[in-house]
């Protein structure tokens, strides 16, 4: 009886050993583009970065930051990065153009930006046709900040060419580009909106830091911030994916789970831009706007489908599956370990 006890013991602990073996990650060195990362819209990465979740789920991943969403897209299509914590739309924009990029985890359930004027242009805003003309201030042309505003601007059947978009980044630059008077109106995440709010230099035209709001300007609701990885490396390394996906939920998990007050403090310093009372407050802004869970709904992204349609020639003529563009699998898996 003794030996067959021990031999049982000797095959389960085997087994688990072979187990952890399989699930050990394919690559343990990650390079992960985000665009504009001291943005709350990449708050969970941040969050999810410096609780050590990346190191405990076997990962070292390294983070590249570009000046937006569509310069770390082209990081990933280039070959320069691995994954990109980016926006949903281009899931859907890289499908039209033959490329399949699938989106593994949602970080954001609505966007978390608004479009804000200048005191002096807003005065005699009466709607999105009055964009005609303006210079407007986005992350980076391309970027779902670029995409909020021409969607608006489609809707009462303005051309993108109708208003100038110009880059500038987030942080800081967005702040300087409107005390300068470079640009006419911002479209922009948090802190830098509720910062250029509070000193009274913009007035707040359109805002989905809400989900009413979010439902105001799309329609619907809408997938913001995700993770997303071409469809070849997600099949080559499922296990350094399902090793990602995991840290980002106990990111999600432990954000939705503590106040403003207390992220702030997990969050670098200069990401408050000087005034930690402003940031706490913008904190609380969006708090609603992450993801419990990482999941996806089929219904937010028939409304980023829908959006993209109205102003992308490219997405409007492509036959698109939405089915390819998320996946709720490594995120099911997370949640049942969790």
């Amino acid at each position: 009886m003794r030996g067959w006890m021990a031999g049982l013991a000797a095959a389960l602990t085997l087994a688990l050993v072979t187990g952890a073996q399989a699930q050990k990650p394919e690559v343990t060195k990650v390079r992960l583009a985000v665009g504009g990362k001291s943005s709350l819209y990449y708050l969970p990465l941040t969050i999810t970065e410096r609780l050590g979740y990346f190191k405990e789920a076997g990962l070292d991943v390294e983070i590249s930051d570009f000046a937006g969403g569509a310069k770390s897209l082209q990081a990933l299509i280039g070959g320069s990065a691995d994954v990109v914590t980016g926006s949903f739309d281009h899931t859907i924009q890289m499908q039209a153009k033959s490329q399949s990029i699938t989106a593994v985890a949602l970080l954001g359930r609505f966007p978390g930006f608004a479009l804000a004027l200048r005191k002096e242009k807003a005065a005699s805003y009466t709607g999105p046709k009055d964009l005609k003309g303006m210079k407007i201030g986005v992350t980076a042309p391309g970027s779902s900040t670029h995409f909020m505003v021409l969607y608006m601007m489609a809707q009462v059947g303005l051309k993108p060419d109708d208003a100038v978009f110009i880059g500038t980044g987030s942080g800081g630059t967005v702040v300087a580009a409107v005390l300068h008077g470079e640009v006419d109106g911002i479209s922009n995440a948090d802190p830098m909106i509720t910062k250029l709010d509070r000193d009274g230099l913009i007035t707040i035209v359109a805002d989905t830091r809400t989900l009413e709001g979010t439902n105001k300007v799309y329609g619907g609701p809408y997938p913001a911030a995700v993770l997303y990885a071409s469809a070849a490396f997600i099949e080559k390394n499922p296990a350094t994916v399902q090793a990602l996906v995991t840290a980002f939920v106990r990111g999600l998990k432990w954000v939705k789970g503590h106040s403003a007050e207390e992220i702030a403090k997990m969050m670098p310093e200069e990401y408050a831009l000087g005034d930690k009372a402003v940031f706490i407050e913008a904190i609380k802004a969006n708090h609603d706007a992450y993801s419990p869970d990482g999941r996806f709904t089929r219904e937010a992204a028939e409304t980023a489908y829908k959006v993209l349609k109205a102003f992308d020639p490219g997405v409007a003529s492509a036959a698109i599956d939405l089915s390819k563009t998320y996946t709720d699998k490594f995120v099911d898996k997370a949640n049942a370990g969790n």
